[in-house]
């Protein structure tokens, strides 16, 4: 696509869903001051701004905190489309959940294919074995971590919105392949970062609870703006009316963009669209292709 090409005037922004990891945050998980006013004042303007992540409801409050969204009414997409909340008070509006006998059969075969695999339960990432990937998934995602010993016993005791398997980037595509041939569409599965792959109940996806999200306000697809960086971000991009990659996208989720910014998220690029898009008066957007 040429993301140069003007084809038409982009329409007025309501809805506002922008990704955390690689997109909102720079690369040391803070957000930048210019990224702060820029949603700021999309919000002063009346459009309605939510994080949409992967991670865990739990592990997206202090950024939530940060830019106030805690302290007023407003929604939170977490685990990749599996939880849709009220950012003030916590309220479920859509929660999709794995069946026990899908997660325990998807766990069963990335134990015997020798990966770790995790669940989350408020603060805390409960693992299957102990992995440095899996200690580096609790660095980044502040959570805690517990190893449980008997983990097809536990996963029949809790509720499982989704798995997610913490590996060396160069093993994922195998599993994945594995997992897609042996699960089928009994489950979603997903690439959040080149080491995560995270198995999500059948319909979970960021595009789908923005889209719910979207209806239950009444604000049409082409009133609504994404932003992301990664293969969970699809979804979402391409339900919006306005879909925008950060330059450091993966080359597929930029493809499908209708813009992708100059700035990466080390150079305020969630700000750069929103000006461009919120922020002035008539801005452009190419069309895809």
């Amino acid at each position: 696509m040429d993301h140069n090409s003007v084809s038409r005037i982009s329409p007025e922004i309501r809805l506002l869903a922008v990704d955390l990891d690689d997109t909102l945050l720079r690369d040391d998980l803070t957000i930048s001051v210019r990224n702060k006013r820029a949603l700021t004042a999309a919000e002063d303007t009346g459009v309605t701004v939510l994080l949409a992540s992967g991670r865990v409801r739990q592990s997206m409050l202090p950024y939530a905190r940060q830019l106030g969204m805690l302290d007023r009414e407003g929604y939170m997409i977490s685990g990749n489309g599996t939880l849709l909340t009220r950012s003030d008070t916590g309220e479920e509006l859509t929660c999709l959940r794995l069946s026990v006998d899908d997660a325990v059969r998807a766990y069963r075969e990335i134990d015997s294919a020798g990966f770790p695999v995790q669940v989350y339960i408020g603060d805390t990432a409960y693992a299957s074995r102990r992995d440095p990937w899996v200690d580096e998934d609790c660095r980044c995602s502040g959570l805690r971590k517990r190893v449980v010993s008997r983990y097809e016993q536990f996963l029949h005791s809790i509720e499982v919105l989704k798995l997610l398997i913490p590996a060396d980037p160069h093993r994922i595509p195998a599993l994945q392949q594995r997992l897609r041939t042996r699960l089928g569409d009994r489950v979603n599965l997903v690439t959040s970062k080149p080491h995560f792959l995270e198995i999500l109940p059948p319909g979970a996806d960021k595009g789908s609870a923005l889209a719910h999200l979207g209806d239950m306000l009444s604000v049409p697809r082409e009133n609504v703006m994404a932003i992301g960086d990664g293969m969970n971000d699809v979804g979402m991009i391409q339900y919006a009316g306005v879909g925008v990659a950060i330059r450091n996208a993966v080359p597929d989720v930029a493809e499908r963009a209708d813009w992708v910014t100059a700035g990466t998220n080390e150079e305020d690029g969630v700000a750069e669209a929103i000006e461009r898009f919120i922020l002035q008066s008539s801005p452009v957007l190419c069309g895809r292709s």
